[in-house]
C-alpha cells in the first residue's frame, strides 16, 4: 500500500484536512503532519534558527498516524519526509485549504508551498483548495475523482497539481476545467489600512484587500469565478 503524507496550512483541527484524510485513506496508508495553529500565507518558508516541536496526536480517522508540528506547512512536510517516516511517502497532499489558491495568491500560499516542498523531497504532490464558505458540495462530489485521477498523472520535475473547488452549489457547478493557466490577476487587490498611530511616529497597518473579478478567460481564476473545478500544473 502506497504511503501518503498529508499536511495543510489551516492547522491540525481543520475540517478541510479531515475531509482530505478521509478520502485519502481509501487510496493508501496515510500519515498526517500538520501545523499546530493557523499558518496561512506561509508560502514555502522553513524554520532554520528556532527549534521545531513535534508531538504525536490521536487523529479521528482509524489507521492514520498523526503529528502536530510547531513549524510552517513546508516544515511539516520536511519533518514528515526526512525524520518521521522510515518508508518515504510516494505522495504528498496539502489541503483542503479554506479559500482559493489561484492566480498570484499561489506564491503566498502555505498550502501550495507545502506541496512544492513535497515535490522537492521527491514525492508526487497535489494541493487542494476550496471556496472560503460553508458549502462543500462540489468538493464532496469531485474529491475522490480528483485524487484517483491525479495519482496517475505524469509530471515533470518541479511540477505539482493545483486543484481548486468552487464554493458554489453542486447544481451550479459547470464541471471540471483542466490544464488551466495561472491568472496574472488577483481575487483581491491589496491595500493597507492604517488602524492606529504608534509612538515614535509609527503606524499600525492591516491588509485590506479589494475584491475583483477581472481575469483572462481560461485561467484558474476565471474557472473559479465561472463555477468550474480548476485543475492546473504549477
Amino acid at each position: 500500500m502506497e504511503k501518503i503524507l498529508i499536511t495543510n496550512d489551516d492547522g491540525i483541527d481543520s475540517d478541510g484536512l479531515l475531509r482530505l484524510v478521509k478520502a485519502s485513506v481509501k487510496c493508501g496508508e496515510v500519515w498526517v503532519v500538520a501545523p499546530d495553529s493557523q499558518k496561512s500565507a506561509s508560502s514555502h518558508a522553513i524554520t532554520l534558527r528556532e527549534h521545531i516541536d513535534v508531538y504525536p496526536v490521536r487523529y479521528p480517522v482509524p489507521g492514520v498516524t498523526a503529528y502536530i508540528c510547531s513549524g510552517t506547512p513546508a516544515d511539516c512536510v520536511r519533518v514528515g519526509y526526512v525524520h518521521l517516516m522510515k518508508d518515504k511517502p510516494k505522495y504528498v497532499f496539502s489541503g483542503i485549504n479554506y479559500g482559493y489558491n489561484s492566480a498570484t495568491d499561489i506564491q503566498y500560499s502555505g498550502t501550495v508551498g507545502a506541496a512544492l516542498e513535497g515535490e522537492f523531497q521527491g514525492a508526487y504532490s497535489v494541493a487542494f483548495s476550496e471556496g472560503a464558505c460553508e458549502c462543500h458540495e462540489v468538493t464532496d462530489r469531485y474529491l475522490d475523482e480528483m485524487i484517483n485521477k491525479y495519482l496517475r498523472c505524469d509530471l515533470k520535475a518541479g511540477q505539482i497539481v493545483n486543484i481548486n473547488f468552487p464554493g458554489c452549489s453542486l447544481k451550479d457547478c459547470r464541471g471540471i476545467m483542466e490544464n488551466v493557466k495561472v491568472s496574472r490577476g488577483m481575487f483581491y487587490t491589496d491595500r493597507y489600512k492604517e488602524t492606529e498611530k504608534l509612538d515614535g511616529e509609527g503606524i499600525r497597518l492591516r491588509v485590506d484587500g479589494i475584491y475583483g473579478e477581472e481575469c483572462e478567460e481560461g485561467t484558474d481564476q476565471w474557472a473559479l469565478i465561472n463555477n468550474y473545478v480548476s485543475v492546473g500544473i504549477v
